[in-house]
Protein backbone atom coordinates (compact mmCIF):
# COMPACT_ATOMS: atom_id res chain seq x y z
CA UNK A 1 0.00 0.00 0.00
CA UNK A 2 1.29 3.37 -1.12
CA UNK A 3 1.60 5.83 2.17
CA UNK A 4 -1.12 9.10 1.15
CA UNK A 5 0.12 12.20 0.34
CA UNK A 6 -1.50 15.99 1.11
CA UNK A 7 -0.82 19.52 0.56
CA UNK A 8 -1.33 20.97 3.69
CA UNK A 9 0.25 24.68 2.86
CA UNK A 10 1.00 26.55 -0.44
CA UNK A 11 3.50 29.29 -1.15
CA UNK A 12 2.97 31.36 -4.33
CA UNK A 13 5.02 34.32 -5.73
CA UNK A 14 4.29 35.55 -8.79
CA UNK A 15 3.41 38.54 -11.44
CA UNK A 16 -0.30 38.58 -10.21
CA UNK A 17 0.49 38.42 -6.58
CA UNK A 18 2.36 36.99 -3.36
CA UNK A 19 0.94 34.88 -1.21
CA UNK A 20 -2.15 32.53 -1.47
CA UNK A 21 -5.14 35.31 -0.69
CA UNK A 22 -3.45 37.88 -3.58
CA UNK A 23 -2.58 35.16 -5.96
CA UNK A 24 -5.85 33.17 -5.74
CA UNK A 25 -7.70 36.75 -5.71
CA UNK A 26 -6.47 37.96 -8.92
CA UNK A 27 -6.13 34.79 -10.60
CA UNK A 28 -9.94 34.30 -10.10
CA UNK A 29 -10.43 37.70 -11.29
CA UNK A 30 -9.09 37.38 -14.62
CA UNK A 31 -6.21 39.99 -13.74
CA UNK A 32 -3.16 39.98 -15.67
CA UNK A 33 0.61 40.58 -14.30
CA UNK A 34 2.23 41.33 -18.05
CA UNK A 35 3.44 44.82 -18.65
CA UNK A 36 6.62 46.20 -19.92
CA UNK A 37 10.03 45.30 -18.69
CA UNK A 38 10.97 47.24 -15.56
CA UNK A 39 14.06 44.96 -14.63
CA UNK A 40 16.08 45.98 -18.14
CA UNK A 41 16.28 48.24 -20.95
CA UNK A 42 14.45 46.58 -23.24
CA UNK A 43 14.23 49.88 -26.24
CA UNK A 44 16.85 48.25 -28.23
CA UNK A 45 15.73 47.26 -31.46
CA UNK A 46 17.44 43.84 -31.23
CA UNK A 47 14.78 42.91 -28.17
CA UNK A 48 11.58 41.89 -30.39
CA UNK A 49 10.06 40.93 -27.09
CA UNK A 50 9.37 43.75 -24.65
CA UNK A 51 7.22 42.48 -21.65
CA UNK A 52 7.03 40.11 -19.20
CA UNK A 53 5.25 38.67 -16.44
CA UNK A 54 7.32 40.85 -13.63
CA UNK A 55 7.02 40.30 -9.74
CA UNK A 56 6.19 43.29 -8.08
CA UNK A 57 7.05 45.28 -5.04
CA UNK A 58 9.28 41.80 -3.75
CA UNK A 59 11.56 42.77 -0.86
CA UNK A 60 13.61 39.79 0.52
CA UNK A 61 13.97 41.38 4.11
CA UNK A 62 10.85 40.37 4.52
CA UNK A 63 11.62 36.83 4.62
CA UNK A 64 15.11 36.86 5.65
CA UNK A 65 18.25 38.44 6.62
CA UNK A 66 19.25 41.22 3.93
CA UNK A 67 22.38 40.68 4.37
CA UNK A 68 22.27 36.57 3.37
CA UNK A 69 19.31 37.85 1.09
CA UNK A 70 22.92 39.85 -0.88
CA UNK A 71 24.20 36.59 -1.40
CA UNK A 72 21.67 34.91 -3.29
CA UNK A 73 20.31 35.23 -6.95
CA UNK A 74 16.60 36.35 -7.27
CA UNK A 75 15.60 32.99 -8.34
CA UNK A 76 17.04 31.67 -4.72
CA UNK A 77 15.57 34.56 -2.78
CA UNK A 78 11.98 33.57 -4.65
CA UNK A 79 12.55 29.97 -3.25
CA UNK A 80 13.31 31.08 0.35
CA UNK A 81 10.65 33.43 0.45
CA UNK A 82 7.81 30.91 -1.02
CA UNK A 83 9.09 28.14 1.12
CA UNK A 84 8.45 30.44 4.06
CA UNK A 85 5.01 31.30 3.04
CA UNK A 86 4.46 27.62 2.36
CA UNK A 87 5.23 26.80 6.23
CA UNK A 88 3.10 29.67 7.55
CA UNK A 89 0.42 28.66 5.84
CA UNK A 90 0.54 24.99 6.66
CA UNK A 91 1.32 25.90 10.53
CA UNK A 92 4.18 23.97 10.64
CA UNK A 93 5.77 24.20 13.81
CA UNK A 94 9.40 23.66 12.76
CA UNK A 95 10.44 22.87 16.32
CA UNK A 96 8.30 20.24 16.60
CA UNK A 97 9.18 18.31 13.76
CA UNK A 98 11.78 15.33 13.05
CA UNK A 99 14.13 17.38 10.87
CA UNK A 100 15.64 13.98 9.64
CA UNK A 101 12.22 13.25 7.72
CA UNK A 102 11.40 16.81 5.87
CA UNK A 103 13.11 17.46 2.61
CA UNK A 104 13.13 19.78 -0.19
CA UNK A 105 12.84 19.23 -3.68
CA UNK A 106 12.76 22.33 -5.43
CA UNK A 107 14.44 23.26 -9.23
CA UNK A 108 14.79 25.83 -11.51
CA UNK A 109 14.95 25.40 -15.33
CA UNK A 110 17.67 28.08 -15.82
CA UNK A 111 19.08 28.72 -12.10
CA UNK A 112 21.20 32.31 -10.85
CA UNK A 113 21.24 33.76 -14.89
CA UNK A 114 21.26 37.46 -13.32
CA UNK A 115 24.47 36.68 -11.36
CA UNK A 116 25.95 34.51 -14.52
CA UNK A 117 25.45 37.52 -16.44
CA UNK A 118 26.36 40.14 -13.59
CA UNK A 119 29.56 37.98 -12.96
CA UNK A 120 30.63 37.75 -17.08
CA UNK A 121 30.30 41.19 -17.42
CA UNK A 122 32.70 41.92 -14.35
CA UNK A 123 34.93 39.48 -15.71
CA UNK A 124 35.05 40.90 -19.46
CA UNK A 125 35.72 44.11 -18.27
CA UNK A 126 38.32 43.57 -14.89
CA UNK A 127 39.74 39.79 -15.27
CA UNK A 128 39.21 36.73 -12.93
CA UNK A 129 40.23 38.55 -9.98
CA UNK A 130 36.85 40.59 -9.39
CA UNK A 131 35.01 37.24 -10.02
CA UNK A 132 32.97 37.63 -6.72
CA UNK A 133 33.39 34.32 -4.35
CA UNK A 134 29.35 34.00 -3.73
CA UNK A 135 29.27 33.81 -8.07
CA UNK A 136 29.38 29.80 -7.78
CA UNK A 137 26.85 29.41 -4.84
CA UNK A 138 24.57 31.68 -6.53
CA UNK A 139 24.29 30.58 -10.03
CA UNK A 140 23.91 26.63 -9.51
CA UNK A 141 20.48 25.71 -9.84
CA UNK A 142 20.16 23.27 -6.96
CA UNK A 143 21.31 26.37 -4.64
CA UNK A 144 17.39 27.26 -4.14
CA UNK A 145 16.99 23.66 -2.57
CA UNK A 146 19.67 24.16 -0.43
CA UNK A 147 19.14 27.45 1.10
CA UNK A 148 15.69 26.51 1.48
CA UNK A 149 17.05 23.17 3.65
CA UNK A 150 19.56 25.74 5.69
CA UNK A 151 16.46 28.41 6.44
CA UNK A 152 14.14 25.58 8.09
CA UNK A 153 16.63 23.21 9.33
CA UNK A 154 15.13 20.53 6.84
CA UNK A 155 17.47 17.43 6.84
CA UNK A 156 15.83 15.08 4.97
CA UNK A 157 16.23 14.36 0.73
CA UNK A 158 17.30 17.70 -0.48
CA UNK A 159 17.34 17.49 -4.39
CA UNK A 160 16.73 19.50 -7.40
CA UNK A 161 15.33 18.26 -10.66
CA UNK A 162 15.49 20.29 -13.58
CA UNK A 163 13.78 19.58 -16.59
CA UNK A 164 13.26 22.75 -18.54
CA UNK A 165 9.47 23.73 -18.10
CA UNK A 166 8.21 20.78 -16.54
CA UNK A 167 10.33 21.46 -13.56
CA UNK A 168 7.96 22.32 -10.64
CA UNK A 169 5.34 19.45 -11.60
CA UNK A 170 8.31 17.01 -11.92
CA UNK A 171 9.63 17.99 -8.63
CA UNK A 172 5.73 17.56 -6.67
CA UNK A 173 6.09 14.54 -8.62
CA UNK A 174 9.22 13.13 -6.61
CA UNK A 175 8.36 14.26 -3.66
CA UNK A 176 5.01 12.61 -3.71
CA UNK A 177 7.45 9.34 -4.65
CA UNK A 178 9.97 9.93 -1.66
CA UNK A 179 7.06 10.40 1.13
CA UNK A 180 5.37 7.42 -0.39
CA UNK A 181 8.13 5.27 -0.43
CA UNK A 182 9.00 6.23 3.49
CA UNK A 183 11.94 8.17 2.89
CA UNK A 184 11.01 11.33 4.56
CA UNK A 185 7.28 12.72 6.71
CA UNK A 186 7.44 16.44 4.84
CA UNK A 187 8.51 17.62 1.90
CA UNK A 188 8.77 21.20 0.16
CA UNK A 189 8.35 21.01 -3.47
CA UNK A 190 8.01 22.88 -6.49
CA UNK A 191 9.92 25.40 -8.36
CA UNK A 192 11.45 28.85 -8.78
CA UNK A 193 12.70 31.53 -11.71
CA UNK A 194 13.79 34.81 -11.82
CA UNK A 195 14.54 34.98 -16.01
CA UNK A 196 14.02 38.14 -17.04
CA UNK A 197 17.18 39.65 -18.16
CA UNK A 198 18.52 40.35 -21.36
CA UNK A 199 20.16 37.28 -22.49
CA UNK A 200 17.02 35.10 -22.15
CA UNK A 201 14.99 37.73 -23.25
CA UNK A 202 16.90 38.19 -26.31
CA UNK A 203 17.65 33.78 -26.48
CA UNK A 204 13.85 33.01 -26.02
CA UNK A 205 13.17 35.90 -28.07
CA UNK A 206 15.65 35.20 -30.97
CA UNK A 207 14.42 31.47 -31.57
CA UNK A 208 10.94 32.73 -32.14
CA UNK A 209 8.80 31.74 -29.02
CA UNK A 210 7.81 35.26 -27.52
CA UNK A 211 5.34 36.90 -28.07
CA UNK A 212 5.68 40.10 -29.76
CA UNK A 213 2.28 42.04 -28.82
CA UNK A 214 4.22 44.68 -27.31
CA UNK A 215 1.65 47.34 -27.61
CA UNK A 216 -0.76 45.19 -25.60
CA UNK A 217 0.69 43.40 -23.02
CA UNK A 218 -1.80 42.43 -21.04
CA UNK A 219 -3.70 40.79 -23.84
CA UNK A 220 -0.32 39.21 -25.30
CA UNK A 221 -0.59 36.15 -23.41
CA UNK A 222 -4.00 34.18 -24.45
CA UNK A 223 -3.79 30.19 -24.64
CA UNK A 224 -5.63 28.66 -26.87
CA UNK A 225 -6.52 31.60 -28.91
CA UNK A 226 -5.67 32.18 -33.09
CA UNK A 227 -3.88 35.01 -32.60
CA UNK A 228 -1.45 33.15 -30.27
CA UNK A 229 1.89 34.17 -31.08
CA UNK A 230 4.08 32.97 -28.25
CA UNK A 231 4.51 32.98 -24.93
CA UNK A 232 5.38 35.53 -22.21
CA UNK A 233 8.12 34.98 -19.73
CA UNK A 234 6.81 35.11 -16.53
CA UNK A 235 9.26 34.61 -13.16
CA UNK A 236 8.33 34.16 -9.29
CA UNK A 237 7.95 30.71 -7.15
CA UNK A 238 5.48 27.97 -6.43
CA UNK A 239 6.36 25.46 -3.81
CA UNK A 240 4.15 23.38 -1.69
CA UNK A 241 4.21 21.25 2.20
CA UNK A 242 3.71 18.33 1.22
CA UNK A 243 2.79 15.62 3.96
CA UNK A 244 1.76 11.89 4.84
CA UNK A 245 -1.28 12.28 5.59
CA UNK A 246 -1.19 10.83 8.93
CA UNK A 247 1.41 12.69 10.05
CA UNK A 248 -0.99 16.15 8.59
CA UNK A 249 -3.65 14.64 10.69
CA UNK A 250 -2.15 13.97 13.89
CA UNK A 251 -1.08 17.43 13.88
CA UNK A 252 -4.68 18.74 12.92
CA UNK A 253 -3.36 20.59 9.58
CA UNK A 254 -5.30 22.16 7.13
CA UNK A 255 -5.48 19.63 3.88
CA UNK A 256 -6.22 21.17 0.42
CA UNK A 257 -6.28 18.08 -1.31
CA UNK A 258 -4.72 14.69 -1.91
CA UNK A 259 -1.91 13.69 -3.97
CA UNK A 260 -2.91 10.83 -5.99
CA UNK A 261 -1.22 10.11 -9.43
CA UNK A 262 2.15 11.51 -10.99
CA UNK A 263 3.49 10.87 -15.06
CA UNK A 264 6.45 11.43 -16.68
CA UNK A 265 7.94 10.65 -19.76
CA UNK A 266 9.34 12.52 -23.24
CA UNK A 267 8.64 12.96 -26.65
CA UNK A 268 11.68 11.88 -28.28
CA UNK A 269 11.54 13.99 -30.61
CA UNK A 270 13.14 17.37 -30.52
CA UNK A 271 15.02 19.86 -28.44
CA UNK A 272 12.20 22.53 -28.55
CA UNK A 273 9.26 21.34 -30.54
CA UNK A 274 6.79 19.11 -29.08
CA UNK A 275 6.32 16.01 -31.04
CA UNK A 276 3.03 16.88 -33.48
CA UNK A 277 1.19 13.64 -32.81
CA UNK A 278 0.63 14.42 -28.81
CA UNK A 279 0.89 10.78 -28.38
CA UNK A 280 3.40 11.24 -24.92
CA UNK A 281 1.92 14.54 -23.15
CA UNK A 282 -1.37 11.83 -23.45
CA UNK A 283 -0.13 8.42 -22.02
CA UNK A 284 1.56 11.48 -19.73
CA UNK A 285 -1.66 12.05 -18.46
CA UNK A 286 -2.77 8.32 -18.69
CA UNK A 287 0.16 7.29 -16.54
CA UNK A 288 -0.60 10.03 -13.75
CA UNK A 289 -4.63 8.54 -13.86
CA UNK A 290 -3.48 5.04 -14.05
CA UNK A 291 -1.20 5.88 -11.16
CA UNK A 292 -4.35 7.01 -8.97
CA UNK A 293 -6.32 3.81 -9.80
CA UNK A 294 -8.50 5.77 -10.96
CA UNK A 295 -10.68 6.74 -14.57
CA UNK A 296 -10.27 9.18 -16.99
CA UNK A 297 -14.14 10.17 -16.49
CA UNK A 298 -13.23 10.26 -12.62
CA UNK A 299 -11.40 13.82 -13.82
CA UNK A 300 -13.52 17.25 -14.16
CA UNK A 301 -10.96 19.68 -15.05
CA UNK A 302 -7.05 20.17 -16.40
CA UNK A 303 -4.64 23.06 -15.40
CA UNK A 304 -3.24 22.83 -18.78
CA UNK A 305 0.45 23.98 -19.80
CA UNK A 306 -1.37 26.28 -22.19
CA UNK A 307 1.83 28.50 -23.45
CA UNK A 308 0.33 30.72 -25.84
CA UNK A 309 2.21 28.93 -28.50
CA UNK A 310 0.54 27.54 -31.92
CA UNK A 311 2.18 24.19 -31.45
CA UNK A 312 1.57 23.46 -27.49
CA UNK A 313 -1.97 24.62 -27.73
CA UNK A 314 -2.56 22.43 -30.48
CA UNK A 315 -0.83 19.41 -28.70
CA UNK A 316 -2.17 19.79 -25.41
CA UNK A 317 -5.77 19.86 -26.92
CA UNK A 318 -4.70 17.13 -29.28
CA UNK A 319 -3.51 14.93 -26.41
CA UNK A 320 -6.55 15.64 -24.13
CA UNK A 321 -8.88 13.93 -26.29
CA UNK A 322 -6.76 11.10 -26.87
CA UNK A 323 -6.67 10.25 -23.11
CA UNK A 324 -10.79 11.37 -22.73
CA UNK A 325 -12.32 11.16 -25.75
CA UNK A 326 -15.95 12.16 -25.37
CA UNK A 327 -15.13 13.17 -21.82
CA UNK A 328 -12.56 15.71 -23.12
CA UNK A 329 -16.02 17.64 -24.09
CA UNK A 330 -17.55 17.42 -21.00
CA UNK A 331 -14.86 18.91 -18.53
CA UNK A 332 -13.30 22.32 -18.35
CA UNK A 333 -9.57 23.24 -19.22
CA UNK A 334 -7.81 26.57 -18.42
CA UNK A 335 -4.49 28.25 -18.40
CA UNK A 336 -2.89 30.14 -15.40
CA UNK A 337 -0.48 31.68 -17.69
CA UNK A 338 -2.79 33.53 -19.78
CA UNK A 339 -2.26 35.96 -16.58
CA UNK A 340 0.89 34.91 -15.24
CA UNK A 341 2.56 34.72 -17.77
CA UNK A 342 5.09 31.12 -18.49
CA UNK A 343 7.22 30.88 -15.04
CA UNK A 344 9.41 28.47 -16.56
CA UNK A 345 10.89 26.04 -14.45
CA UNK A 346 8.25 27.50 -11.28
CA UNK A 347 5.07 26.64 -13.91
CA UNK A 348 4.97 23.42 -12.11
CA UNK A 349 5.00 24.66 -8.83
CA UNK A 350 2.57 27.94 -9.22
CA UNK A 351 -0.18 26.19 -11.22
CA UNK A 352 -0.56 23.11 -8.63
CA UNK A 353 -1.24 25.67 -6.33
CA UNK A 354 -3.41 27.16 -8.39
CA UNK A 355 -5.04 23.68 -8.92
CA UNK A 356 -5.39 22.30 -5.43
CA UNK A 357 -7.18 25.81 -4.71
CA UNK A 358 -9.58 24.95 -7.66
CA UNK A 359 -9.94 21.80 -6.05
CA UNK A 360 -10.57 23.58 -2.16
CA UNK A 361 -13.37 26.53 -3.35
CA UNK A 362 -14.95 24.85 -6.07
CA UNK A 363 -13.91 27.88 -8.68
CA UNK A 364 -12.37 27.01 -11.87
CA UNK A 365 -10.11 30.19 -13.37
CA UNK A 366 -10.27 31.33 -16.58
CA UNK A 367 -8.17 31.57 -19.88
CA UNK A 368 -8.55 35.27 -19.92
CA UNK A 369 -7.52 36.90 -23.48
CA UNK A 370 -10.00 34.35 -25.32
CA UNK A 371 -11.61 36.03 -28.02
CA UNK A 372 -11.33 34.02 -31.61
CA UNK A 373 -11.41 30.34 -31.09
CA UNK A 374 -9.18 28.49 -33.34
CA UNK A 375 -11.97 26.08 -34.09
CA UNK A 376 -10.33 24.93 -37.73
CA UNK A 377 -7.09 23.50 -35.96
CA UNK A 378 -9.53 21.73 -33.76
CA UNK A 379 -9.04 23.69 -30.28
CA UNK A 380 -12.95 23.36 -29.41
CA UNK A 381 -12.86 22.24 -25.94
CA UNK A 382 -14.30 24.27 -22.90
CA UNK A 383 -11.30 26.48 -21.86
CA UNK A 384 -13.23 28.57 -19.68
CA UNK A 385 -13.40 31.53 -21.03
CA UNK A 386 -12.47 34.96 -19.87
CA UNK A 387 -14.84 34.12 -16.82
CA UNK A 388 -13.79 32.17 -13.73
CA UNK A 389 -16.45 29.72 -12.93
CA UNK A 390 -17.95 27.82 -10.01
CA UNK A 391 -17.88 23.80 -10.44
CA UNK A 392 -17.15 20.86 -8.26
CA UNK A 393 -13.97 19.81 -9.04
CA UNK A 394 -13.37 15.70 -7.50
CA UNK A 395 -10.04 15.41 -9.62
CA UNK A 396 -7.97 17.66 -11.67
CA UNK A 397 -4.85 17.05 -13.52
CA UNK A 398 -2.02 19.54 -13.70
CA UNK A 399 0.44 19.29 -17.13
CA UNK A 400 3.58 20.58 -17.56
CA UNK A 401 5.59 20.02 -21.00
CA UNK A 402 9.15 20.99 -20.79
CA UNK A 403 12.20 22.05 -24.15
CA UNK A 404 13.67 18.69 -24.50
CA UNK A 405 10.32 16.62 -24.80
CA UNK A 406 9.95 16.47 -21.25
CA UNK A 407 6.46 15.72 -19.91
CA UNK A 408 4.93 15.49 -16.62
CA UNK A 409 1.51 15.48 -15.17
CA UNK A 410 0.36 15.58 -11.20
CA UNK A 411 -3.15 14.43 -10.83
CA UNK A 412 -4.79 15.73 -7.45
CA UNK A 413 -8.36 15.20 -5.83
CA UNK A 414 -10.32 16.42 -3.40
CA UNK A 415 -9.39 14.69 0.40
CA UNK A 416 -11.95 12.52 1.75
CA UNK A 417 -11.02 10.42 5.00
Amino acid sequence: MKRRVVITGVGPITPIGIGKDEFWGNLIAGKSGIGLITQFDASDPGFTTKIAGEVKDFDFANYGDKKEGKRMDRVTQFAVAAAKLAVEDAELDLEKIDPVRAGVCVGSGIGGIHTFLEQSLKYGEKGPGKISPFFIPMEIPNMPAGQISIALGFKGPNTAIITACATGTNCIGDALRTIQYGDADIMIAGGTEAAVSPVAIAGFGNMKALSTNNEHPEKASCPFDKKRDGFVMGEGAGVVVMEELEHALARGAHIYAEVVGFGMNADAYHITAPDPSGEMPALCMQQAIDDAGMKPEDVDYINAHGTSTHRNDLNETLAAKKVFGDHAYKMTISSNKSMTGHLLGAAGGVEAIATVMTIENGIIPPTINYEDPDLEEGLDLDYVPNVARKAEVRAALSNNFGFGGHNATILFKKYQA
